[in-house]
Parts: C-alpha cells; structure tokens; sequence
C-alpha cells in the first residue's frame, strides 16, 4: 500500500500525495511569509495516481502544503487551481486554524495568506500496545472539550479549553466520582466553519465539519500530538479509556459553492456524485465521502491507526456511520467493516456507530457488525415517552432489557443516552416543551422539532419551588432508568449536575454562555445521586437488567397484555429470581421515581 503524507527517513524528508488528474503538483514550503514552490513528480509505480518528492534531511517542524495545477471544470469535478493553498490530507499538525472566507471558493484568487500549513512530523515512537481501556457496558461521558473545561475554577487558565484540561487532577477526579469508563471527545480534529455563520457573528463549537480528517485542531490542541498522547496516558492510568468522535461522512469543503482547500483541488472522486455529476449529499452538510472509494477507505483506515498507534486511544464513534456503509446504498457487508476486522492495530478497539444519515434508507439501527456498540434512539425517546406519560410500560421494559427488538438475542450492543450534544440537555428535557434557538439566527427553524421534552407547567427558568422539585424529581427517574439499563450507557457532560443551555437544542454554532459548562451552577445534590446510581451498577447490583424474574401491578397481581400497552400505566415493579442477587426495581409515574431495592 502507497504511503501518503510527510515523513523522515534516512537522513531524507518524503512526501506524497494523491492527484490522479493533475497536469502538475508543486511541494510548498514555508519559511516565515516566504513560500519555496517544488515540482513533484508523478509516481508510475502506483498508477500515475501519486506525486512524490524527497529532499534532503531531517526536516520534521517544517510547513509544508500543496499546489496543483489542471483543468478548472467543477461541472465535470475537476476543481485544479494553482491559486489554492492545499492542505495534505494525511496531515497530523497544522500550525492555525482555518478560517472561513470567500477566497477559498473564488477561482483564480490565492489563498497562500489563509489556508493553514501542516507540519512534518517528528519522530514519535508508537505507544505500548495495550488493550481498550474501556469495556462494554460500561459509563461513556461525551464530552466537548472546550466547552467542558472552558470555565473550570480549578484548571489554570492557560489550559482552559484544551485537551491537556483533561489531564488536570480536579477533572479526574471529577470523573473517577462518576465512575467513568472512557471519555467521548467530540472532534478534535481542524474544521471549518460554515459559510453562513461568520456574518452571523457566529462559529462552528461542535467541530462537526473537518477539512483535515487526522489533523488536530491547533485551537483545541495547541500541543498537537502530544498533547493528545499525554493526556490520553493520564487518562489510561487512572482507569479511564479515551473515544474519539470522528466525522468520516463529509468534509467542510461543503457543496459546489464551497471552498477549495485539500481533498476537492487533489482528488474529487472522493466525493460521491450522481450518475449525472451532482454531489450527493446523504449528510445534509453538502457532500458525502465515498466509501466504495479505496483511497477514501485507506485515509479512514490511516487515521485511525494514528490515532491508536501514536496516541494510545481506545476507540471511536463515527458520526452518520451508514455514510461508511454506503456504495451508494448501506450495505451491512461494506468493505470498511471488514477492514476494520483485519487490521492488526483496530482489530480490538472500540466501535461506535451513530446509525443513522439523512440519505435513502439512512436510518440502520441494529445492521451494524456483531462488536460495533450503536447509540440506540429508540431507547432515548421510548425512556422520555414514558416519563413524559406518553408511552407504555412494555417499550420501557423492552429498552430496560437490552433492546431485542433492535440487537436480537446476540450481545448487547446498545449505546443508551438521554441526551446528547445534538438535542436538549437532561435539565433543559424537562424543563422546555419547545426548543429555544433563537440564538443561533436561523429564525427557531434548526434543530430537532419534536424532543418528548416537558416543562412541569413553567416554560424555562422557574422560581417555584414545586416545579424545581418536580423537574429535579423527573431527572432522578430518567437516570435512575439509565443506570439500571442493560448495555452501555453513555452520559453527556455536565447532565449530572443540571447544565442548561437555556432550551437551545441545537447549540452548535453556541462558543458561549450557552453552551458552555457552568461549573459554578452545579447541583451538587443531583451529583450526588449520579455518583450513587454509578457506583451501584458498578457493584454488580443491576449492571445488566435480569430478563428472568416477575413484573407485578402495584396491587401484586402479574402484568396484563393491557396493562403493557396502556400509556397511562403508572406503576410496575420487577422482581428478580435470582437467589445469589435478589433484586426489585420499581417505575412509579405517578410519583415520578424509578429505585432500585
């Protein structure tokens, strides 16, 4: 297989790139403002696919980056424009963050000022090979990094924001309260933001739109790879596995009328297209990766192995999965799934689908491989439904044991949640009916319409105290329901403590009060209570719902057909049989508790 990128290597620095259909490729480095154009040649070995040059010595912290020359048809997807500063796209360092402006899309108009360089990398030998950390059926915590560590107290403010804030000790001990399992970092990677927030005065926070697939965001990493590796260690030593999200399914080079800054001035065929040439857009954010491309499956798979094999992580979740699937329609066979298998560095790390795109048949809940862990909607808005009062006791039960109806009788693959970065927040679930994202200037128009949120009566911030009680009530019921799950369960930061972000369901473009952690609005008691429920499934008590045993109406009697299926049920209680962990769980709507004796 052709190695890409830059690298050292006998007392000489290699580069490599893919441009099947340039005319010619120049090798930029950077040298303060000064920028030294060389001529690649086209490698024949590998197809003509490849350009290649090598220069003499070590020349790792160097800044590098790409300019093509060729056709400029994007009618028929050849975008060459030596104008455009090109970002390798197996970087794994770029010395700024990109930024968005209407040069990038404009033929003919240099983009050298802007666009960020990557860095070669210096030797870094690969991390001891160590098995994932993190188990199923433990507690994931999703977090965003900015956001979570952005207004911590006890975090120096130099670290605020940044990975290494993961490492600090008052975050791990933060987690170790909460018996966390492995943290889910939302993307770390350099992404773009899209076009129409800048004039808004706005910016991308969740980092959902990557240009450069392996290079870490130079904002939310300064330390760049070390960073990462160091904390990742720290992490790892007090028992705590680390999951990067990874976004695989676009990149921020967006529609037609979007820039041109690495994959679209190398490579088009990256992107899916229509027979009749038009991108295909299954992600909604204006192109598709395609993976029924093998020079789009072999950067996944080298990204990946960076991530495991030079900073020790445990494993991923891979945003809108089925675009990984799909060729053009999923298929549950996909190649990629079977590479994944066969690589001796993934074979046993970690894998989490998000199992549904906007595209055809986009929604695959459960037809992901046997070992990929799914995060399992049906449980998010069944467990709300019925705390809500909307929904039956037998689909809460189903959701309690493991979601058959989805993952049959094989292993439990279920990621359960109650929220999510995308969607309201535990307090603001049951504290808004409607989604608050005014904020966000798209007129209240983005995000998810119908949440199975509630309000207790009040919209938003209350000063009665019955209705705080009832909200603080209603949020011990949905995660004493998460805890007792079987599966794994996944919390997102802050939740355990009440965060808000004031009913905005759709806070991604929020880098402020809004979504941003206020660590000095915790509710301590709630805390608390997480940290009791955790420490509970942790001990054996219900770390996997029984199947076996009786569930009993509150007079005693056994479960009718009826009584399953009524929405208005408000009591049920399961008795376990076994004699070695006798056990009742109780759900009590009517008093808004579920308990565990």
């Amino acid at each position: 297989m052709a190695r890409y990128g830059a690298w050292a290597e006998a007392g000489a620095t290699h580069f490599a790139v893919r441009a099947p259909l340039a005319d010619a490729v120049w090798l930029c480095l950077f040298e303060g403002q000064a920028e030294v154009r060389i001529a690649m040649v086209r490698d024949g070995d590998h197809g003509g696919d490849d350009w290649r040059v090598s220069l003499p010595g070590n020349r790792a912290g160097a800044r590098y980056a790409y300019r093509v020359n060729g056709t400029w048809d994007p009618r028929n997807g050849r975008w060459f424009d030596p104008a455009k500063l090109l970002v390798d796209p197996y970087a794994v360092e770029l010395d700024r963050r990109f930024v968005q402006d209407p040069r990038l899309a404009l033929y003919g108009a240099d983009t050298g000022a802007i666009v960020p360089r990557a860095i070669v990398p210096g030797e870094m030998p690969p991390v001891a090979p160590l098995p994932p950390c993190f188990a199923p059926g433990g507690l994931i915590y999703e977090v965003n990094v900015r956001g979570f560590t952005l207004l911590h107290p006890d975090v120096p403010q130099a670290q605020r924001g940044t990975v290494a804030a993961l490492a600090h000790p008052a975050i791990i001990a933060h987690l170790k309260k909460l018996g966390v399992g492995a943290v889910e970092l939302m993307p770390i990677v350099a992404w773009l933001d899209e076009r129409h927030l800048p004039p808004l005065g706005l910016r991308n926070f969740w980092g959902y739109n990557p240009v450069a697939m392996m290079a870490l965001d130079p904002g939310l990493c300064p330390g760049g790879v070390a960073e990462l590796r160091d904390t990742v260690a720290a992490l790892r030593a007090e028992g705590i596995g680390v999951i990067l999200d990874l976004v695989f399914n676009h990149s921020g080079e967006s529609d037609v009328l979007g820039g041109v800054l690495s994959l679209r001035g190398l490579d088009n065929a990256a992107y899916a297209h229509a027979p009749a040439g038009a991108l295909i857009n299954d992600t909604g954010c204006g192109n598709t990766l395609d993976f029924a491309y093998a020079p789009v499956r072999e950067l996944t798979l080298a990204a990946l192995r960076h991530f495991v094999g030079t900073c020790g992580v445990d494993g991923f979740r891979f945003d809108l999965a089925p675009v990984l699937a799909r060729g053009p329609g999923f298929d549950p066979a996909a190649p990629i799934f079977a590479e994944i298998a066969a690589d001796p560095v993934l074979a046993d790390r970690v894998m989490i689908a998000e199992p549904w795109d906007i595209g055809p048949g986009g929604y695959q809940l459960g037809r992901f491989p046997a070992g990929w862990l799914e995060w399992n909607d049906a449980f998010r808005d069944d467990v709300r439904r019925f705390w809500k009062g909307e929904g039956g006791l037998g689909a809460l039960a189903t959701r309690l044991a493991g979601s058959a109806d989805v993952f049959g009788e094989q292993q439990c693959r279920s990621v359960n949640f109650l929220a999510a970065h995308d969607g309201f927040t535990l307090a603001d679930m049951v504290a808004y009916a409607h989604r608050h994202n005014h904020a966000n200037g798209e007129g209240n128009r983005d995000g998810h319409g119908e949440n199975h949120s509630w309000n207790c009566g009040v919209e938003g911030p209350s000063d009665s105290p019955e209705v705080n009680a009832r909200r603080g009530a209603d949020m011990r019921a949905l995660l004493g329901t998460l805890f007792a799950s079987t599966g794994t369960i996944m919390l997102t930061a802050g939740d355990e403590f009440g965060r808000t972000q004031q009913g905005n369901n759709n806070a991604y473009c929020q880098d402020s009060a809004i979504g941003w952690v206020d660590w000095a609005a915790r509710d301590e008691a709630l805390e608390d209570y997480v940290a009791e429920l955790s420490a509970r499934r942790r001990s054996g008590d219900f770390a996997q719902f029984p199947r076996d045993g009786c569930w009993l109406r509150r007079d005693g009697a056994a479960m009718t057909a009826a009584d399953w299926e009524a929405p208005g049920a408000g009591y049920v209680a399961h008795v376990s049989h076994d004699p070695d962990r006798r056990q009742e769980w109780r759900i009590d709507r009517d008093n808004r508790r579920a308990e565990i004796f």
